[in-house]
């Protein structure tokens, strides 16, 4: 069983990073136990499609990440799920997906394990700087 660190940030963020085909799983399973699926899953699935086309589009502007755009309605009732994305390229293609702080932490870790993975959460605190 492989072993995925779930991180989550200052913000409430949790960020994961998986290879581009299990990212999109992932993504499916989050939004099929949340019971919703908004604007910025449908753009970060077209990002992950094409991996090679946004890849180029984020080392050219020299981003980290890239923002899926969103939907003020979903903003509002709190069914953002995806806040940012950032491509690497290594031996394989990867992504990091940053979840939104209302995404609940049981969600992610659970649809991991469902993928097959063992879990280890990683949260930020002030004695870790």
């Amino acid at each position: 069983m492989a072993k995925i660190v779930v991180e989550v940030d200052f913000g409430k963020y949790k960020n994961v990073r998986l290879p581009v085909d299990e990212a999109e799983k992932l993504i499916g399973i989050v939004t099929k136990k949340l019971g919703f699926e908004s604007n910025d899953v449908n753009e970060t699935y077209r990002i992950l499609r094409n991996f090679d086309a946004f890849y180029e589009t984020q080392k050219k502007k020299f981003k980290d990440y890239l923002v899926p755009s969103k939907s003020m309605n979903d903003m509002i009732l709190g069914k953002v799920i995806i806040d940012k994305v950032k491509l690497i390229r290594e031996d394989r293609d990867y992504v990091v997906l940053s979840f939104d702080r209302r995404v609940p932490l049981e969600v992610i870790v659970d649809a991991l394990r469902e993928l097959g993975y063992e879990v280890e959460v990683k949260e930020q605190s002030l004695a870790s700087l």
